[in-house]
C-alpha cells in the first residue's frame, strides 16, 4: 500500500462523503442532510452545533450507525458502513463506537460496575476480563468507591460518569456524545467536561453535540450546521495521537 494512502486510512476515523438523508415522500419529503462532507480524524474533539432541524442530530445518528444515508457514503475506520447488514452494523456499533446521551440510560437494577460491563458481554469478553476492565474504567472516571451502587444511589453527575465509563469500555474508535451535560447543573457540567478533556488528552476521538456555547468551547473544533449542511468550522485541527 502506498504510504500516503496508508497514513490517510490510519488518520481518518470517520468520513461522511456527499451524504444526503431524506425523510418522507412527495410533498412531505424533508432533506435532513444535503450532500454533507465531514471528516473526523484520530484524536479530534469536535463540537457540533446548530438550531433544531439543522441536521446535526441526523449526522450524529449516521456517525453512530443508528441510521443510514439515503445517498453518499459513510466510512468508519475505512469500512463502508452503508454496505453492512443490520447484524454487522450492531457489531460495529459495539466494537467501534461509544455513546453518551443526555439521559444516562443506565439499567436501574444493575450496579455501576454491572452497567459498565454490559457492552463487553455483547462483545463476548470473558467474565474475569470484564470485571477487571470495568473496575479500571470506573477508576478512570473517579468512581472507584461507587462500583456497587445502583443508579438511584448516585447523583446525576455520577450517573453520567458511569455512562461515560460504559461508553469507553470497549476502547471505541469514536466516542459520540449527544447533549451529555443537558441534564446536569453547572458545577457537575464542569466536572463532566473536565472528564471529556482528560479522555481527549488520552487520545480518544470525540464528537459532541451541544447547543451550549460554554460546552462547545471546550472542544478543539466547532462545527456549525444549517439546513443539512456545514456552514462553518472553527478551530485548529488536532494532530494524530
Amino acid at each position: 500500500m502506498d504510504n500516503s494512502i496508508k497514513e490517510k486510512a490510519t488518520k481518518e476515523v470517520a468520513s461522511l462523503i456527499n451524504v444526503s438523508k431524506l425523510y418522507g415522500q412527495g410533498e412531505a419529503k424533508v432533506k435532513a442532510l444535503d450532500k454533507l462532507n465531514l471528516i473526523v480524524n484520530k484524536g479530534d474533539y469536535l463540537a457540533v452545533m446548530g438550531a433544531s432541524g439543522s441536521g446535526k442530530s441526523t449526522a450524529m445518528n449516521i456517525l453512530g450507525c443508528l441510521d443510514r444515508p439515503t445517498t453518499g457514503s459513510y466510512q468508519l475506520n475505512g469500512l463502508a458502513v452503508e454496505d453492512l447488514d443490520d447484524d454487522s452494523l450492531a457489531d460495529l456499533r459495539n466494537q467501534e463506537l461509544g455513546f453518551v446521551f443526555q439521559q444516562f440510560h443506565l439499567l436501574p437494577q444493575a450496579t455501576a460496575i454491572e452497567n459498565v460491563m454490559l457492552p463487553m458481554i455483547y462483545a463476548g469478553i470473558s467474565s474475569s476480563d470484564r470485571q477487571e476492565r470495568a473496575e479500571h474504567a470506573l477508576e478512570k472516571v473517579g468512581l472507584k468507591e461507587r462500583m456497587v451502587n445502583r443508579p438511584n444511589q448516585l447523583s446525576g453527575g455520577q450517573q453520567q460518569r458511569v455512562a461515560i465509563a460504559r461508553a469507553i469500555i470497549n476502547q471505541p474508535a469514536l466516542l459520540l456524545a449527544d447533549e451529555p451535560t443537558g441534564a446536569l447543573d453547572s458545577r457537575t457540567t464542569e466536572d463532566v467536561l473536565n472528564l471529556f478533556d482528560n479522555l481527549h488528552h488520552q487520545g480518544i476521538t470525540i464528537v459532541l453535540v451541544t447547543h451550549e456555547d460554554d460546552v462547545a468551547i471546550r472542544a478543539k473544533q466547532i462545527v456549525r450546521f444549517k439546513d443539512g449542511k456545514i456552514i462553518d468550522i472553527k478551530g485548529k485541527p488536532q494532530s494524530t495521537k
